[in-house]
């Protein structure tokens, strides 16, 4: 049987199961909006742990990664170390955002923030950040499922089909399953994607170079640009991939389908432990990532897209089977991060802005009907964006990362008390400068000095909203004690001076 047969009969028996998966998940679904938001606030470790690293790795590290080796070299993992700085926020700020969620009943980044700076236009300017950089990451996703589509049927199956069919079935998915089918699927996404991405590299290392070892040595005698930093084309400087790090740490993590999965967790114990072991997965996915990215740059040098390279390797080079096998998972990587970030979309639409100043009072099933056309209508926009031109997928996720990176400074006064808080205008005008100056630092005048877009967006953030707040009134004497007390006492329990 030809490869393109058995690859997309694969994928298409894929989208069959998710599809299962979504209605088996509406059966055990409650009728109201916590159920279908949050999952009910009871999500345990295991399934956790694998929908965070399979939202986190989706399209970004199967396609993306192997993309950006291929083009810039090993330069990637200087910026590895983001892996790392998420546990470590996962652990520290994760667990904070849990009990302020738990004790308060936040359902989205914007009821954190405008409950403590007391203010409804903090809550418009967050759920507006939330919706429009998590738009760029619709945009990774959706254009992944085209080239994985187009590539599997060898091109019988156009790129603009491949990514309508796709985004549907993700859509529907959600719609009919709530995030409860996110999760389950995100479970079988979050194994199978890792042990696919090895088992293609490690195929491919053997096939056309006799092992890994072999591969590195022959890229050290071909091409050894690919084993320096900066780069081939100079991109890596240190200011590059420290801003990659706190880009790809803090800008990820602080996007709401990330922070959303904090208010999911049954316990705060559960997010400890999910800090203390997600870059296990994170990291160790980028060593086959980077043995498909350098040999590729040997084998296939004139590619055209590279973020293409996995999928065309296969194709010439592995048996039909794992072709197949390996392809449907690069599909279920991008879908597992597509539905989570629709879900976030679909969360921060219904409840900041739609029952928050449209319809206020309407009935739980009301909601879930709206979140669910809010769905299908940011298909349409997702496929839009897809046929836009674009560039390296790494490159959409860090403008995505720098943008949500923002919300940083009005975070930070939120979970960690002392000192004097932001006020709610030291909030909006550091959002207003961040924003600004990551126009100028990433579109007009791209990494001044070297030095990564985001840093210096972030920068100007932290300046503004902090000289802003020592001349304009800050959160009132009782909404810091409560907060920050709650804070408090999920620290160090109640008045005791040892951590939990």
């Amino acid at each position: 049987m030809e490869t393109w047969v058995v690859a997309t009969s694969l994928i298409f028996i894929y989208l069959l199961v998710t599809l299962g998966v979504a209605v088996v998940a509406n059966r055990h679904m409650s009728v109201n909006l916590e159920d279908f938001l949050l999952c009910g606030r009871g999500t345990g470790f295991v399934v956790l742990y694998l929908t965070v690293v399979a939202t986190f790795h989706s399209a970004f590290a199967f396609l993306g990664s192997g993309g950006f080796f291929y083009t810039h070299g090993i330069g990637f993992w200087a910026a590895g170390a983001w892996t790392v700085l998420v546990g470590a926020i996962t652990y520290v700020v994760g667990t904070r955002i849990w009990a302020l969620g738990k004790t308060f009943g936040y359902i989205t980044p914007a009821d954190m923030l405008a409950d403590f700076y007391e203010s409804e236009a903090v809550r418009v300017a967050i759920a507006l950040f939330s919706v429009l950089f998590t738009i760029l990451y619709i945009q990774v996703q959706a254009l992944a499922l085209g080239y994985i589509v187009e590539v599997a049927s060898d091109g019988r199956i156009s790129f603009e089909v491949g990514v309508f069919v796709m985004l549907a079935v993700a859509a529907v998915h959600l719609a009919i399953g709530g995030l409860r089918a996110v999760y389950w699927t995100d479970v079988m996404q979050g194994v199978w994607m890792y042990v696919a991405v090895w088992a293609g590299a490690l195929v491919l290392s053997f096939e056309l170079f006799g092992g890994p070892l072999e591969l590195w040595r022959a890229v050290a005698s071909e091409r050894p640009d690919l084993l320096t930093l900066p780069g081939p084309e100079g991109l890596f400087t240190p200011g590059i991939w420290v801003g990659m790090v706190i880009t790809l740490s803090f800008g990820i993590v602080l996007q709401p389908h990330m922070m959303i999965r904090y208010y999911t967790a049954v316990d705060g114990r559960t997010l400890k432990l999910l800090g203390a072991t997600t870059p296990i997965y994170l990291m160790t996915l980028y060593i086959p990532a980077a043995l498909v990215g350098l040999g590729g740059a040997l084998v296939l040098p004139d590619l055209a897209q590279a973020d293409r390279i996995f999928p065309e390797l296969l194709f010439s080079f592995a048996p039909p089977w794992l072709t197949g096998l390996i392809l449907a998972g690069a599909a279920a990587a991008a879908m597992s991060t597509l539905d989570s970030i629709l879900h976030a979309n679909m969360t921060v639409l219904t409840r900041d802005v739609y029952q928050r100043y449209l319809v206020r009072d309407a009935s739980q099933r009301h909601y879930v009907r709206v979140g669910q056309g809010i769905v299908l209508a940011l298909l349409g926009l997702a496929y839009w964006l897809a046929l836009q031109e674009s560039a390296l997928l790494v490159s959409i996720i860090n403008l995505s990362g720098s943008g949500a990176l923002q919300l940083l400074p009005a975070i930070i006064g939120v979970c960690f008390p002392g000192g004097r808080s932001l006020s709610k205008a030291g909030v909006l005008a550091g959002l207003a400068a961040g924003v600004a100056t990551l126009w100028w630092s990433l579109l007009l005048n791209p990494n001044p000095m070297g030095v990564h877009g985001g840093l210096w967006g972030l920068a100007a953030n932290f300046a503004v909203a902090l000289a802003v707040s020592r001349v304009t009134a800050g959160p009132s004497t009782e909404t810091v004690e409560r907060v920050h007390g709650e804070v408090e006492r999920f620290v160090y329990g109640d008045g005791k001076a040892t951590a939990e």
